[in-house]
């Protein structure tokens, strides 16, 4: 790989010489990382610090189905489909931070609301704006690296990103816990709050416009349609969108189940945190390791492999369930969970820079539909198989064995189609 531009730049770190830059990022390799693993981990902290606290708010607001409570996962997952459709086209028309800042001021209101709420209802409201504001951060920062890397090199990047942003995933369950005992539920969306301020502040004052004006997109009717169709009629976009969907369709299942997972199989109480954090290690991992093994053996052929081990390890979870009626010992289920997310980790991130890889001059548009495209088709996966949740390992083996066959179908299927960039 070449190096960066700026020759002072590049002697900064070592980071700098791996990574080829279309275009000067501005900050240094270490502090641009820094700052988008910061933003993009809004949204997980928004989903896992709230874990914890989901029987406690049910009692709070004297919920009559403790269940509804799960609500507050899945509708934040809804309303980031929603906000993703808009904030795409924004920042291609008006910048990458306009997005990213018009995204945090949604996602502050959407916090306020939750915050002072006094029935389950407003809360959900609460969260639904949430998730609409949490797509700007998302969307517009996947765009902003576009801007500035591609190929490899881009997947690189996003793998550094995603090291350091599996870190929340892991401390956020212990972190809303640890908030909810010391000054209870609503406690944890102050620290949304301040997370925002924070994000906002930061990328307002360090970070510069990655998109040019003579490179943005009027925000028309017309040329949304167009790019629309243009991106959906993309083999292999569409391709990797759907396959990204359905692997984070049996993720976000586990997500909402993970509580009852631990609770209903291994009495896990307090130490759920503690089970949580240590299969996200998995993830985190998968991602540190990426970005080392993408250089070497490309985004395809890693793709592949991730998704034949995925395969592997959910099936033999499958077959650990249907032999212990339902239930596999702990030291199964944590080690075939844990090689399982090993290969999450590798394909979160490959996908997603597949798809993106073809989306140069519509990568605002892009990174929107593809992500709320996923995330949609995940919705209703996790919705339509956590029905059938019956407090065995059933229905998330399934889940996992059926989404990596139909992701592997996929991506072999790209590999005949010829299309160019859009």
């Amino acid at each position: 790989m070449g190096t960066i531009r700026d020759p002072q730049r590049a002697r900064s770190t070592h980071l700098t010489t791996q990574a080829t830059p279309v275009a000067k990022p501005g900050l240094r390799l270490p502090e641009f990382i820094a700052l988008l693993s910061f933003i993009t981990s809004l949204t997980a902290l928004s989903i896992d610090a709230v874990l914890p606290a989901l029987q406690a708010i049910g009692a709070a607001l004297e919920v009559a189905n403790p269940n509804n409570t799960q609500l507050l996962i899945t509708l934040f997952i809804l309303g980031m489909v929603i906000g993703e459709l808009i904030f795409g086209p924004l920042s291609d028309a008006y910048g990458r931070k306009f997005g990213i800042l018009a995204g945090l001021l949604v996602y502050t209101v959407g916090t306020v609301v939750a915050m002072t709420a006094q029935s389950l209802e407003v809360v959900v409201a609460g969260r639904i704006i949430q998730g609409i504001g949490a797509s700007g951060p998302k969307v517009a920062s996947r765009a902003l690296i576009r801007d500035l890397y591609e190929g490899a090199a881009m997947a690189r990047i996003m793998s550094f990103i995603f090291t350091i942003f599996i870190l929340v995933p892991m401390l956020a369950p212990a972190l809303g816990q640890a908030v909810l005992h010391l000054a209870g539920w609503r406690a944890i969306f102050v620290v949304f709050l301040v997370s925002a301020v924070i994000s906002s502040v930061w990328l307002g004052i360090r970070q510069p416009e990655t998109l040019p004006m003579q490179r943005r997109i009027p925000l028309s009717p017309g040329h949304l349609l167009t790019n629309t169709r243009q991106i959906v009629r993309h083999p292999k976009v569409m391709a990797y969108t759907v396959a990204v969907g359905f692997i984070f369709g049996a993720f976000l299942l586990y997500l909402s189940t993970a509580q009852a997972l631990f609770v209903d199989f291994y009495d896990a109480g307090d130490l759920f945190p503690l089970y949580f954090a240590l299969l996200s290690v998995g993830i985190g991992a998968a991602s540190f390791s990426n970005s080392q093994l993408v250089v070497r053996l490309g985004l395809e052929r890693l793709s592949i492999g991730a998704l034949t081990g995925l395969i592997l390890f959910s099936s033999a979870l499958l077959l650990s369930a249907l032999a212990s009626g339902g239930v596999p010992g702990f030291n199964v289920f944590m080690t075939l969970c844990l090689l399982m997310f090993f290969c999450i980790g590798i394909l979160f991130t490959n996908l997603n820079a597949l798809a993106m890889q073809s989306l140069g001059r519509v990568a605002g548009i892009g990174a929107s539909l593809v992500s709320s495209f996923s995330s949609l088709i995940a919705v209703l996966v996790a919705a339509s198989v956590g029905r059938f949740y019956d407090q065995t390992a059933l229905p998330l083996a399934v889940s996992f064995v059926g989404a990596a066959i139909i992701a592997l179908s996929l991506v072999l299927a790209t590999r005949r189609s010829t299309a160019g960039a859009v």
